[in-house]
């Protein structure tokens, strides 16, 4: 096993392959460092020609050519299974990336999981992108960040530039779907920490833009997968799911209970809530934490009082909301949906720290560490 692989797939990048390699082996020249350079390829052109002549002039490049273009992020799969580095460093072959930040990313992987080169810190720069693209690229990274939790603290969670320790990846199944592979890592890895250096990202002179609208949907579509697969991202959803359930059966309580059994409107709404709220407690503790059930009887017998208290609570706040807009004559609709928004994180963060809490589960939760390095740095 050599001490680092650098992964680059290509597709029809036959002028750039020739740039990076001698750059690469510039920028390591002075680091005693055993490197290989493995060329993961698509391509339709003569690129293929293009890396068997460079594999024959540099002992250090490797590459697999592969006729069925598959796509970016199974090319950096199938370049992790192929490598043979202790550390991992992924960029693209179109000098977007600066190899000059090689050294640097390889001297942070002997002390962090995950180092992410990043656009968005102080000292870095997107490299003067158009505001088409740059719109684009800061939709792709706050729905990224919204959606993935542990995206949120991460400035450049959608880049192709980053590198990492194996035993981030060791027995991980990465599946991704186009080619945002640093979320698939980022969320399926095996890490502690993470650490973001300055760069600045060079506009392309050469080769064939992986932006388009097919890449774009395939980005919508693996954030969505990525989401479904971990439980602390999807459990949000499923709780407002279950409450909009919850507001169905509650409404159809009350419903045949003041028109069918004539009872009083205001027993009627007391019985269709605590109806609703049971519906919801045994939904939330069969679905939404499902992962979190309680063993000792004591704790299950509690469960119910407590969600039924941060539930009256989520009421309260709501209606307190509705008053304060009435008392300054605000629209009254606008305070009932604030009071809806801010009830439900009320209720679903309680629930979380207190209805649900499960001390194992917390002692086996491991933080994840996201630093950053202030000013530019090129060069080790």
């Amino acid at each position: 096993m050599c001490q680092l692989s650098i992964i680059i797939p290509t597709y029809n990048e036959r002028v750039n392959v020739r740039l990076i390699v001698n750059r690469i082996v510039q920028a390591l020249s002075d680091n005693p460092i055993d490197y290989e350079i493995l060329f993961i390829d698509d391509s339709r052109d003569d690129t293929p020609d293009v890396l068997k002549e460079l594999a024959s002039l540099f002992p250090q490049v490797r590459y697999l050519h592969r006729e069925n273009a598959k796509g970016l992020g199974t090319a950096v799969v199938e370049g992790f299974q192929l490598s043979r580095g202790r550390h991992l460093i992924v960029m693209d072959a179109d000098l977007q990336h600066p190899p000059e930040l090689i050294p640097l990313i390889y001297h942070r992987l002997s002390e962090i999981d995950v180092v992410i080169p990043s656009r968005f810190i102080q000292g870095g720069s997107d490299g003067g992108l158009n505001w088409l693209r740059k719109f684009v690229s800061w939709t792709a990274r706050s729905i990224g960040r919204i959606f993935i939790k542990k995206t949120r603290n991460i400035s450049d969670c959608t880049g192709g530039f980053f590198g990492l320790n194996r035993d981030v990846i060791e027995k991980v199944a990465l599946d991704p779907i186009g080619w945002k592979i640093l979320m698939e890592i980022l969320v399926k890895g095996n890490y502690r920490t993470v650490h973001e250096i300055p760069y600045s990202f060079v506009a392309r002179d050469s080769g064939e833009s992986k932006m388009s609208i097919n890449e774009q949907w395939n980005y919508l579509r693996h954030i969505a997968r990525l989401m479904l697969r971990s439980p602390d991202d999807r459990r949000f959803y499923l709780f407002c799911f279950v409450g909009i359930l919850g507001v169905i059966v509650n409404l159809f309580v009350f419903t045949i209970l003041v028109n069918l059994l004539a009872i009083p409107s205001l027993l009627a709404s007391a019985v269709a809530s605590i109806v609703a709220m049971l519906h919801n407690f045994v939904w939330h503790d069969k679905l939404t934490w499902k992962d979190y059930s309680k063993t000792k009887l004591s704790e299950r017998i509690l469960q119910f009082p407590k969600f039924m208290v941060i539930s009256t609570l989520g009421i309260a706040l709501t209606t307190s909301f509705v008053q304060l807009f009435i008392m300054n004559e605000w629209n009254i609709y606008l305070g009932q949906t604030a009071g809806i928004i801010v009830g439900t994180l009320w209720n679903y963060f309680a629930n979380k720290k207190w209805t649900w809490s499960n001390p194992s589960k917390k002692r086996n939760t491991r933080d994840i560490l996201v630093t950053q390095e202030i000013g530019q740095q090129n060069s080790f």
